[in-house]
């Protein structure tokens, strides 16, 4: 597995950059592209922001066995839209998250569900051109070719967009952790299992 720690600091130099620069502008945002990537209608009575990592394996296992739930059970009734939303803990995670806003929105969800069920695979490299190559790979079947995948990781646009939402879920939840739910506006409090999500969800509908 990749070293982290050493790409997280990177990380954690990109932040510190652009957090000067944000912070500016921050009240006109209007360059930020605020597509969000999404399932269920936007007018449902419950809207739940879920902030992950890529790399986060407890984000892959509330992808995996608790989204599907949720889905099943208010977002194809119309009642629930779920908002995922990358907070990335390192620089893999950050790639990834830069390939997820280049594809186009129909093909959004299949890269998440494919990025979640294979992370303990695509993140196994002794570096980050190793992970690069693997989420070559992933993309591929999903259309992206490789000389869109190299644009796609240098893609500012896409790069600003993703570090705005970071410092934004910072200052306005406090997030701290991955996976971090937002329920209505209000974290999530406890485990963050069906069963707690499903008595904040009934509560409101």
């Amino acid at each position: 597995m990749i070293k982290y720690s050493l790409k997280l600091s990177f990380l954690v130099k990109i932040f510190i950059i652009y957090l000067t620069i944000c912070l500016k502008s921050y009240a006109d945002d209007a360059v930020v592209n605020k597509k969000v990537v999404s399932v269920g209608p936007n007018d449902a009575a419950v809207k739940i922001k879920i902030f992950s990592s890529l790399t986060c394996p407890h984000c892959a296992s509330f992808h995996n066995n608790v989204v599907p739930e949720i889905i099943k059970s208010y977002v194809n009734s119309g009642k629930v839209q779920l908002i995922f939303i990358d907070f990335p803990l390192d620089l893999a995670a950050f790639n990834a998250a830069k390939l997820l806003h280049c594809l186009d929105q129909n093909k959004q969800i299949a890269f998440l569900n494919v990025i979640y069920e294979t992370q303990s695979r695509w993140t196994n490299g002794t570096n980050i051109e190793d992970i690069n190559k693997n989420l070559k790979n992933i993309v591929k079947e999903l259309g992206v070719s490789s000389e869109n995948f190299d644009k796609c990781l240098i893609d500012e646009a896409v790069s600003d967009k993703i570090l705005n939402e970071r410092i934004e879920a910072t200052q306005k939840y406090s997030i701290d952790s991955t996976p971090t739910i937002i329920i209505n506006e209000k974290k999530l409090e406890g485990s963050v299992n069906f069963n707690n999500i499903k008595k904040k969800i009934e509560k409101i509908i």
